[in-house]
């Protein structure tokens, strides 16, 4: 007996066996057991011996490591023992583990650093290493620097093992999978968590292991190997035994190889990576996540992984899956922030478009994101684009950046979200359109405002067709060109459209945008005019219209509504919604369009500080610029109020001067207008065939409203086609070219309100063309898809006149008075043939119209002298059962809670307060309005009254207004009867 020898050295010798019985302790090398024992005995009872513990095993490990780098079969046997008892002591003294730490670590660095070609001796040490990493608290990762520092070599090594590259297949998986396995220690481990200083460097190394397997894996691997891992949901790791005290966790327990087992496939391998990638994600926050996605892309910058476009749209859909619900936002907003710190670059590389369809991959993915700022990333996405177009307009980066943007629509997550990243888009284009592009003062025709427009437009109809269908591209193709346009054979079938429950984008954000109708480029004025019609068909406000078995639509017949829908919907078409007064705009930029002899928005490269914009300015890359020239004042659309009378809305428009310099441009496109067709007119075949394709959808679409916005304004067209004598050969070209867009929209007229006279009448005028149609066709058109620039086709030149084709086009007065006898018009309209002639021939001008579009008609104005609007509306409304005449003209107003306040508080000398005072809140106060895709009537205020100040009243006004409001006795001889009962019944629910 040695009586100096301190008692754990003594213990941990009794542990070996003998040294000539070590070469034969093999295969599993274990300590003996009754010796270990006591040895876990003495250490968990004396916590303050682990510390001498480990520092003797420590000696044991630098030693045995020295001689068995050497080839001492006895010292590698030795060595095996020594992590076998590491790891035992790791187990049973988990309460103290932190006393342990310091020495386990650095005898797994000393063996790592000296052996780790030799696969058992790695695979015993990844033992330990996870033993360690199951039981730590990780209090002591940031503190202890020299724990730190072995524990980041300690990985490091695994790390590399994850990729070590070995000439045998079989030898190579099974390294991997070792080090893959203390990996997947270390990610379930609070020792990676609990420092957020050091989960970085930690997590670089995790990372760099597993996407090495994961993005050089082809996607049928990925998918089997995800499905394997659901499948065999208990992980081998125990990685469901983190979330337990550390007394009853469980340590795993790796080997190298086991006799009678094959070798490990390469799917194993890629299966364990899978899983220890979802494990990570499963474990971090969202701060976690944000330098998780850094290192991904530190990474793959490294690795060279950005070309595998797949493998990468692969890895963050399955990134943003396999995150925690509430911190998925993060991988999405990530990505846009690693693509703004790569927006100047001169070339696109495969790192942005990478990152852009990656972005795109996981909007479009049927995986929900909460908390994700909507509006943030498609500002930051439409700074990306405008910034791309200032570098190069024909940036390979532009098509994914517009598929990124539209792809934000593909989950609705409130009812307001496409119209607010609708509002979004549009202001962002206005300002484009009103001050230029970059670098525009140093090449005019450099395209490049031009490419911006389009980009933003692109993106503007994709988001809208995404919100309505999951697979927006596929059911959009053609969409926008109506069928009465195209060939039979040109039409694919179309699959079924879901319609989401979002609300549509309003006519008064979308006002903004109709300028481009008659933009200075034709590409704009092309892609503007697709656009509009796909607004027209998907999103406009189309109330009441219904479609009948034969296609053609109608509007929903009168006595199948109910006494306030009737007097609504007929109010709504005589003094128009946002929907109505947008039509009127549409129909003036499109006159303007077909008559004006000059395009465009006019820009200098002089700066004024009234059209500053500072920041917003300054982000898009864009110099403020002022309008060329001031125009005299005098009464027209420009000293009109040029702010709409709609209801405010918190989001987000254009500013005042964007506004003001639009109605600036629209009255010099006014002043540009001539009241007839000339040779000036700058309108190309191209353009009258877009007016031709505009006005079809306007009539298919909201049939209704479009006659009674779009009859006058074709028959001025009309009177603005006819020719006077001597007129040169373009002029006629012009005329010649208008004359058969009115007889084409004629007979859409025709066809919508089966008036079959009317149809006769325009197809003979077309049948007498003979072939000498002058209208190009349109082009084929895919919604949401950034297109090529379209060319435009122009007029022949007029220096060699041919003999012209006489036909004879459709007359407007004869067309005029089909339609007016038309029963189907007179019963939609509930207007007689006489009130609608005196309608449709009304003189209209551009200017009136617009003028229309900006002022909110008043409701209660009379249509004729001494007369009833609702009467001269509808006449069939007289016979609707409690409808009376005194009903629809009376003006009563409805008792609210200001009333029962002011009639508690008393006021004197007035006997009936609810009469004279006015309410807090009235259903006679709000212009109901409702929309086919709302369940509900929705009140809007239209007027307020000025607050009067209470005096004193009598005791009995009380009870009197409780009556009023229907608290009290029933009053039977009560003044305040509703004019529509059921109403406001639905009202006061």
């Amino acid at each position: 007996m040695h009586f100096f020898t301190p008692n754990h050295v003594l213990l941990i010798g009794a542990c070996y066996p003998p040294s000539s019985a070590l070469p034969s302790a093999g295969p599993d090398y274990r300590p003996n057991a009754q010796e270990l024992s006591r040895l876990t005995y003495y250490a968990t009872n004396r916590p303050g011996k682990i510390h001498k513990v480990g520092a003797e095993l420590e000696k044991h490990a630098k030693t045995e490591c020295t001689k068995a780098l050497a080839g001492n079969p006895r010292a590698r046997a030795s060595l095996l023992i020594t992590l076998a008892i590491l790891r035992a002591l790791a187990i049973e003294c988990r309460r103290d583990i932190s006393l342990l730490s310091p020495s386990l670590v650095s005898c797994l660095k000393i063996t790592l650093d000296v052996v780790a070609s030799d696969l058992e001796i790695c695979a015993r040490a990844a033992s330990v290493f996870t033993a360690w990493c199951t039981y730590t608290d990780g209090d002591a990762i940031g503190v202890d620097t020299e724990l730190v520092q072995n524990q980041m070599a300690v990985l490091g090594h695994f790390a590399k093992q994850c990729t070590a590259e070995v000439k045998s297949v079989d030898l190579r998986n099974r390294t991997r999978l070792v080090g893959l396995a203390a990996v997947a220690g270390v990610v379930n481990s609070e020792a990676l968590y609990a420092s957020f200083a050091q989960f970085k460097p930690q997590v670089s190394r995790i990372i760099r292991a597993l996407l090495f397997h994961i993005i050089q894996s082809d996607l049928k691997m990925l998918e089997e190997c995800t499905q394997v891992m659901k499948e065999n949901a208990n992980s081998v790791y125990l990685a469901e035994l983190r979330a337990r005290p550390p007394n009853e966790r469980k340590a795993a327990s790796i080997h190298a190889h086991i006799d009678g087992e094959a070798g490990p496939s390469s799917a194993d391998v890629l299966t364990a990576s899978l899983r220890t990638f979802f494990l990570l994600l499963q474990h971090s926050n969202a701060a976690h996540i944000g330098l998780l996605l850094q290192t991904v892309f530190e990474s793959m910058d490294e690795q060279r992984f950005w070309g595998r476009t797949d493998q990468c749209r692969w890895f963050a859909r399955k990134a943003c899956e396999w995150t925690q619900y509430q911190y998925r936002y993060v991988v999405p907003s990530r990505l846009v922030e690693r693509l703004l710190e790569t927006q100047d670059a001169s070339v696109s590389t495969d790192q942005q478009r990478t990152l852009t369809t990656m972005l795109t991959t996981i909007f479009t993915s049927p995986v929900p994101l909460v908390n994700l700022s909507t509006s943030d990333i498609v500002s930051n996405l439409i700074t990306l684009v405008l910034r791309r177009v200032s570098i190069n307009p024909d940036d390979d980066m532009l098509p994914l950046l517009v598929d990124s943007i539209g792809s934000l629509g593909t989950h609705v997550y409130y009812s307001d979200q496409i119209q607010d990243l609708a509002s979004e888009l549009i202001s962002r284009l206005v300002t484009v359109e009103m001050q230029g592009s970059p670098f525009q003062e140093k090449d005019a025709n450099d395209g490049r405002r031009s490419q911006a427009i389009r980009c933003l437009l692109a993106g503007l109809l994709d988001l809208m067709l995404a919100a309505d269908t999951q697979h927006h591209k596929s059911d959009a193709l053609l969409r926008s060109v109506p069928p009465s346009l195209m060939s039979n054979d040109a039409l694919p079938p179309s699959p079924p459209i879901q319609i989401s429950q979002r609300r549509r984008v309003s006519g008064e954000i979308w006002y903004e945008t109709l300028s481009l109708l008659c933009d200075s480029d034709y590409a704009v004025r092309s892609d503007y005019a697709h656009t509009l019609v796909t607004y027209l068909h998907r999103e406009i406000p189309k109330r009441g219209d219904t479609t009948d078995p034969g296609g053609a639509r109608r509007s929903r017949p009168t006595a199948e509504s109910s006494p306030s829908i009737q007097a609504n919907s007929i109010s709504l078409l005589l003094f128009g919604d946002s929907g109505t007064r947008c039509l009127h705009a549409i129909h003036a930029y499109l006159f303007m369009l077909a008559t004006s002899t000059s395009f465009g928005t006019i820009a200098t490269s002089s700066s004024s500080p009234a059209y500053s914009l500072n920041t917003e300015l300054a982000s898009l890359g864009i110099t403020s610029t002022a309008t060329s020239a001031d125009v005299a004042p005098r009464q027209s659309i420009e000293n009109t109020e040029i702010q709409p009378s709609w209801p405010s809305s918190p989001r987000r428009s254009a500013g005042p001067v964007a506004r003001s310099r639009k109605a600036s441009n629209a009255q010099k496109l006014l002043d540009c207008v001539s009241g007839k067709v000339s040779s000036a007119c700058l309108a190309s075949l191209s353009d009258h065939a877009l007016i031709l394709l505009v006005l079809t959808a306007i009539h298919e679409e909201v049939p209704v409203r479009g006659l009674l916005t779009g009859i006058p304004m074709l028959l001025t067209l009309d009177a603005a086609s006819q020719l006077e004598d001597g007129a040169d050969f373009a002029t006629r070209q012009r005329a010649r070219a208008l004359k058969e867009v009115l007889t084409r929209v004629w007979l859409v007229v025709g066809r919508v309100w089966d008036c079959a006279e009317l149809i006769s009448l325009a197809e003979s005028g077309l049948t007498s063309l003979n072939g000498s149609a002058t209208l190009p066709r349109i082009a084929p058109f895919t919604p949401g898809v950034l297109r090529p620039p379209e060319e435009q086709v122009m007029f022949p030149p007029a220096t060699e006149e041919e003999d012209e084709v006489p036909w004879s086009h459709v007359n407007a007065e004869e067309a005029l008075s089909l339609l007016v006898s038309s029963k189907n018009v007179q019963e939609a309209a509930g207007l007689d043939r006489q009130s609608l002639l005196r309608r449709f021939t009304a003189k209209w001008t551009a200017e009136a119209a617009l003028r229309e579009s900006l002022e909110r008609p008043n409701p209660n104005r009379p249509m004729a002298e001494n007369g009833s609007p609702l009467l001269k509306l509808s006449p069939a409304l007289m016979a609707i059962e409690n409808m009376s005449l005194q009903s629809l003209t009376r003006s009563v107003r409805g008792v609210g809670v200001t009333d029962l306040r002011e009639a508690l508080e008393g006021r004197a000398g007035v006997s009936s307060p609810a009469l004279v005072r006015p309410p807090s809140l009235s259903t006679l106060d709000h212009s109901t309005t409702f929309d086919l895709h709302s369940p509900r009537l929705v009140l809007t205020k239209t007027k307020s009254r000025p607050k009067k100040r209470a005096v004193t009243a009598g005791s009995g006004e009380v009870r009197d207004v409780l009556n009023r409001l229907g608290i009290g006795k029933p009053n039977g001889s009560s003044l305040l009867k509703a004019s529509f009962p059921s109403l406001q019944k639905s009202d006061h629910r």
